[in-house]
């Protein structure tokens, strides 16, 4: 088997491993407070264990990104995959809720493994094939998912939330093993330059398709996780009830990720044929088009097929973009690219659920869809600008008709 086949196979399997064991705790983290006598301010807590990792690691990205181009992609992988493993395992010891959070500020200052794969992917995969490539590995992430919350709910069940964050911990453990035996970095050449991430962030703000791709991504990142905190309530307003909304909220959560396991592929092969680029607008005007589709159907059978079919355009966003910076950097810069990039992804990550839980609590709940879908179209907007050769061909086949 040719190394970067080999390498991408077992960083999907790692990456699978990593998402699912991340989504086998976190989703349970309003349970797990009540189970540790957090019976005031639940709620407030549950959004402060939640944003605070994403905050943490928006400040810490960056620095990882550098320190990755200097020693490796892989070694960033190991250690982010051993800091999960003890973080993980800690929180099964918790006693209280200011614990749990010194943790999860932890994992966000600490983490970074599927960034590094992502990295280590595209930088060790022939050009050719780094859409097919990076599509992979977001199936890969969106696999688990699916898995990560049906395993951990299983666990919680049968042993309790203490072990399955334990049992997450020891996932993550097998995963870091797979990368340390199997994973070879070849195509690495350590970056010379001394500076400081504050020279990174000046480099990448004179490069502006990297600057465009950032801005892409917190738009991108921002709008998908707007309807996070309104979904469970918008599903009991198409008919469910309170007592079902959580189990429905969960199936109707996995259907983009079912998506993206079935068609993500092909977007990767078509990306290598056509381009990033195209591929990104594509994904973006059929994510914006399927968002607003949403809001007409009052049922929850129609809402569940658009929002499958909302997965199966936009599962092929994120790849687009992690190929775009690729195609935007210098080997020598990639990692902290990539870090900058992630950077970019956590910020989004903090707004969007704020965003969509002030316009919920204020407006109808399907304005925050109507708010995602705006988002997503003015991405596709800029995407399209970006892209010359699209508009080239969307004018000659406009002239051809005129004739």
């Amino acid at each position: 088997m040719l190394r970067w086949k080999r390498n991408l196979l077992v960083l999907w399997v790692g990456v699978f491993f990593t998402a699912a064991s991340f989504y086998m705790v976190i989703p349970f983290l309003p349970i797990f407070l009540l189970e540790i006598d957090v019976h005031e301010h639940t709620e407030l807590w549950a959004g402060i264990l939640f944003s605070s990792a994403f905050f943490a690691g928006a400040l810490s990205s960056p620095f990882w990104g550098r320190i990755a181009d200097k020693y490796g992609r892989k070694p960033m992988i190991v250690r982010a995959g051993f800091a999960l493993f003890i973080i993980y395992t800690l929180a099964a010891f918790v006693t209280n809720p200011y614990e749990l959070l010194i943790l999860r500020i932890m994992q966000g200052l600490l983490s970074g493994f599927i960034p590094g794969a992502i990295a280590l992917v595209g930088t060790n995969t022939p050009t050719e094939r780094v859409g097919y490539a990076l599509s992979m590995i977001a199936t890969a992430s969106a696999t688990g998912g699916i898995v990560g919350p049906l395993l951990g709910g299983v666990m919680a069940e049968l042993v309790g939330n203490r072990l399955a964050f334990a049992s997450a911990g020891f996932i993550v453990f097998l995963a870091t093993f797979l990368i340390i035996f199997f994973v070879k970095e070849e195509n690495f050449k350590p970056s010379k330059e001394k500076g400081s991430v504050k020279n990174d962030i000046k480099i990448a703000w004179s490069n502006r398709p990297l600057m465009l791709v950032m801005l892409l991504t917190i738009v991108t990142s921002c709008s998908i996780l707007s309807i996070e905190p309104i979904l469970p309530l918008y599903i009991v307003d198409l008919g469910g009830t309170t007592a079902n909304a959580s189990l429905l909220a969960g199936v109707v959560f996995s259907l983009p990720g079912i998506a993206s396991v079935l068609f993500a592929p092909y977007w990767g092969k078509l990306a290598d044929k056509i381009g990033f680029n195209r591929i990104l607008f594509i994904g973006l005007l059929g994510g914006g088009l399927g968002t607003f589709s949403q809001i007409i159907f009052q049922n929850i059978w129609g809402f569940s097929i658009t929002r499958f079919v909302f997965g199966i355009f936009f599962c092929a966003v994120f790849p687009a973009l992690n190929g775009l910076v690729v195609k935007a950097t210098a080997e020598d810069f990639r990692g902290r690219a990539f870090g900058l990039n992630q950077t970019a992804n956590q910020i989004g990550g903090m707004i969007g659920p704020m965003l969509g839980g002030f316009l919920g609590g204020i407006f109808p709940a399907y304005s925050v869809f109507i708010l995602t879908g705006v988002l997503l179209l003015a991405a596709s907007a800029i995407a399209y600008q970006k892209d010359d050769g699209l508009k080239q061909m969307v004018f000659k086949k406009v002239m051809h008709g005129k004739q």
